[in-house]
């Protein structure tokens, strides 16, 4: 059903891929219940195998890439940290990785954008043309238009193994200079915390990072399939509290047992740990889960990621999914969510007070100069990110009265945060 989806979309109000961004991006308003779904549109269209450019229809996921052409020597410039993410999806979450201090966004790596806006037109656009819709498409949580063909360029990989080196870190500070001190020796970097440690310990946890392993290096045959997991059904709600976390957080902190151990990995378990297990987000229950993402600015201070560690542990935000990166510059979208910093991403429980302990963290986000990812947000207030957003919010709207006055483009999220 490919070729269809420039039919299917003229009448459509909102696009979405696999469905499984953390927050309602790709929900629908309630006036307009219907929504396109992309992944039939799965077709590559034309590869470049000199130069690495590829050009996909939106619903193409990067699972199926990978699959595609890895085996070529080929592999996305930016990965996020789930292989079941559309062509279309990263492009309108900008998505970014564990190499974003060194290479950017998704965005950063896209030529040119095939859409349906909201007029009924199917437009190209780019750096060069139609620059405004280009650039809000970029990370504009598809209130632009129909994403429907996306152009970009691969990166050529010696192997499809990862050397993996991991190190013990003992607190934020230390963490904060570690990454630092790692991003211009390796391309990819990131670290777990134990964000249920305090005084001295907190922010202790573990940094990985890593680089694609040279063919003398790696076996000689990619890595094996391993078996996936599923969970069938929702864990009990009393399953994960704070001392089921504190105890795993103590055992994964513990099993770094060296200062520093090195060796190769698989692709897969570096970029797609989570992927292991399919439907993991059931062990949180019923009520499920929300992701928080803030990125802290490196004006706000070396102390920054230890004041909100600090609001999260005295309102009791346990988690035992914390990530922190170190981001090296601005996305190239209006509204792309990395700017040079620090970024700190957690899993939280739903519980009663889920939306109070967000309004804390997003209060003391803005006093560090900080901005939250809309591709994990479901619980943000409008007046908070229209004060993180600030002029950049105001570019956005202008470019969206420019294409879409109307706003016939709409969605759960842009209904709760921007007014639609």
């Amino acid at each position: 059903m490919g070729e269809d989806l420039e039919q299917m979309s003229a009448d459509a109000h909102l696009s979405r891929g696999l469905g499984r961004s953390y927050g309602d991006a790709s929900l629908p308003p309630g006036d307009q219940p219907d929504v396109l779904n992309t992944t039939f549109a799965d077709r590559i269209l034309a590869f470049d195998g000199e130069t690495g450019v590829i050009r996909a229809e939106s619903g193409l996921s990067l699972n199926e890439l990978n699959r595609l052409l890895m085996p070529r020597g080929y592999f996305t410039p930016v990965s996020p940290g789930t292989k079941f993410v559309t062509m279309g999806g990263m492009v309108a979450a900008d998505v970014h990785g564990k190499n974003q201090h060194k290479d950017g966004n998704f965005g950063d790596h896209v030529l040119s954008l095939k859409m349906r806006v909201a007029d009924g037109r199917i437009v190209e656009c780019s750096a060069d043309r139609h620059r405004d819709l280009f650039a809000a498409t970029i990370g504009g949580m598809g209130l632009t238009g129909h994403i429907l063909e996306v152009e970009f360029g691969l990166r050529r990989i010696p192997s499809a193994w990862i050397w993996q080196e991991s190190r013990r870190i003992h607190d934020i500070d230390e963490f904060q200079d570690a990454l630092e001190s790692a991003a211009p020796e390796w391309p990819y970097t990131m670290g777990w915390i134990d964000c249920l440690a305090r005084g001295d310990d907190m922010g202790r946890g573990i940094l990985m990072t890593g680089r694609w392993a040279d063919r003398n290096e790696a076996p000689p045959k990619p890595p094996k399939q391993r078996f996936q997991p599923k969970l069938r059904f929702d864990w009990p709600s009393w399953v994960l509290n704070g001392m089921t976390i504190r105890l795993f957080n103590e055992l994964y902190y513990r099993k770094q047992w060296r200062a520093v151990s090195s060796g190769l990995i698989s692709h897969e378990s570096f970029y797609y740990p989570l992927d292991a297990i399919r439907s993991w987000n059931r062990m949180y229950g019923r009520r499920g889960f929300t992701q928080y993402q803030c990125v802290l600015p490196r004006e706000a201070g070396r102390s920054s990621a230890r004041r909100v560690l600090e609001v999260l542990t005295a309102r009791g935000g346990a988690s035992f999914l914390c990530v922190i990166k170190d981001f090296g510059r601005e996305g190239r979208g209006v509204l792309s969510f990395p700017r040079p910093g620090i970024t700190l991403a957690l899993d939280i429980a739903i519980r009663d007070d889920t939306q109070a302990l967000v309004d804390a963290l997003n209060e003391q986000v803005l006093r560090e100069g900080g901005r939250i990812y809309l591709a994990k947000d479901s619980f943000t207030r409008r007046e908070h990110f229209e004060s993180m957003e600030g002029s950049r919010l105001h570019e956005f709207r202008a470019v969206r009265d420019r294409w879409d006055p109307q706003r016939r483009f709409r969605s759960a999220q842009s209904v709760r945060l921007l007014g639609d």
